[in-house]
């Protein structure tokens, strides 16, 4: 099956943060975006993990976070808030005019204009650390309480994580055409 969007925004997290920042061009190797925190053909494990002991390392599958604004808003609205910007739950990506983006399967192909092409590994489950992040972005005083909050109305909204599967460059307002692969449920 094929879709069609286009991209919203590109995001860097430069440093030790998670969180990003608005640029023009977003430049792609194999081992991510150039200069991004999550840049990396390997990767240390934690506690998405747990049948690793932790700080094992295995493959980056995590080089990009991408996210779309209508599951941002759903989120907002379930949280009272008045927005959820990409940037603060490191975002890299923001995708328009995909519906239901955080539910595109495993191996979903994102083939971009600049030529660069990404390949979804799975759902980008909310954690505790995104949500003290917005709550601290959103001016609200309960920062403990706003991140639990967060990881229960973001599950299924937060958006995707994928990795390169060819170098190249991805700017906002290219066009993205997506190949979603034929899906079944399995049954032992």
């Amino acid at each position: 099956m094929k879709r069609s969007g286009r991209v919203a925004g590109v995001y860097i997290a430069g440093g030790d943060n998670f969180q990003t920042s608005a640029v023009d061009v977003m430049p792609l190797t194999f081992a991510g975006i150039e200069g991004d925190h999550h840049c990396g053909i390997t990767r240390r494990s934690g506690g998405r993990e747990p049948w690793y002991r932790r700080g094992t390392e295995i493959r980056n599958e995590r080089q990009l976070s991408i996210v779309a604004p209508d599951e941002l808003a759903e989120i907002a609205a379930a949280m009272e808030i008045s927005e959820v910007r990409p940037e603060w739950i490191g975002g890299n990506l923001l995708i328009e005019g995909v519906p239901r983006l955080s539910m595109l399967p495993a191996g979903t192909l994102l083939f971009f204009e600049g030529g660069a092409t990404l390949k979804v590994d799975f759902q980008n489950g909310p954690c505790r650390l995104s949500g003290r992040s917005v709550a601290r972005n959103a001016g609200l005083a309960d920062i403990e309480g706003a991140a639990l909050l967060f990881a229960k109305t973001a599950k299924r909204l937060r958006g995707l994580v994928a990795w390169v599967e060819k170098p190249g460059r991805i700017t906002a307002g290219e066009a993205v055409s997506l190949r979603i692969p034929e899906q079944w449920i399995y049954q032992p």
